[in-house]
């Protein structure tokens, strides 16, 4: 009846909050935007200089997608929607998952600063300090920018957007695993390989897999 149609009308203003992302479907492309209907009384609209050329092949009638709600209502009436929010609050959301339960991220760097690189997780910025680039400092990190490595978040602020990684953690808990494996399987007696770290007047230290051996300098040969 007209009474439930009325309830069903209400209950669906108020279900569509500006802030908020929600699942929508595309119902066309028009040269002002992406129209979306989002279950609400009129339909949503991504403005067109808002939306990449390679997006809009995939934003084809029936195409489902996920819209952050900019505006209950722009001047003629549309939602005015926002798919690049959406997207970057679903980083935000992986990082902070990624955070609480200590998995690894990927990022990449994209350029050198004052202490440090910044690091691109998918859409967020992060810093990565100089400290935590590599077990030992004095890296080229001119030479880094435009490669992706592991990582792991060692603070996060939601409020400032500040997002803080680590590359040294990982590697620290990779040489901890082979220390550990180099351990159970050493003997006196065997023969191993082994590869030169540094070199001293009374010796070399020789990396063994997460140890160092030194060999001394009365055990190297005559042609050291």
């Amino acid at each position: 009846n007209s009474e439930s149609m009325a309830q069903m009308y209400e209950a669906s203003v108020r279900n569509i909050e500006e802030g908020a992302v929600v699942r929508g479907r595309v119902v066309k492309v028009t040269p002002e935007g992406v129209m979306i209907d989002i279950g609400y009384k009129s339909e949503g609209i991504v403005p067109i200089d808002q939306v990449q050329r390679e997006e809009l092949e995939r934003l084809v009638p029936g195409a489902e997608v996920e819209i952050f709600i900019e505006d209950r209502e722009d001047s003629e009436g549309n939602v005015l929607l926002s798919k690049e929010k959406a997207e970057k609050i679903k980083v935000w959301e992986s990082i902070a998952r990624a955070s609480e339960q200590g998995e690894v991220v990927e990022g990449r760097v994209i350029s050198r600063i004052k202490g440090g690189l910044t690091v691109d997780l998918g859409g967020v910025k992060a810093f990565l300090p100089g400290s935590q680039i590599d077990l030992h400092p004095g890296r080229d990190l001119d030479g880094l920018v435009g490669k992706t490595f592991p990582l792991k978040i060692i603070k996060i602020n939601h409020r400032r957007g500040n997002v803080v990684v680590s590359r040294r953690v990982l590697l620290e808990e990779t040489r901890d695993r082979r220390r550990q494996t180099t351990l159970s399987t050493l003997k006196e007696g065997q023969l191993i390989q082994g590869t030169v770290k540094n070199i001293t007047d009374y010796g070399a230290f020789i990396d063994l897999g997460g140890i160092d051996g030194l060999l001394h300098i009365t055990d190297m040969s005559w042609g050291r």
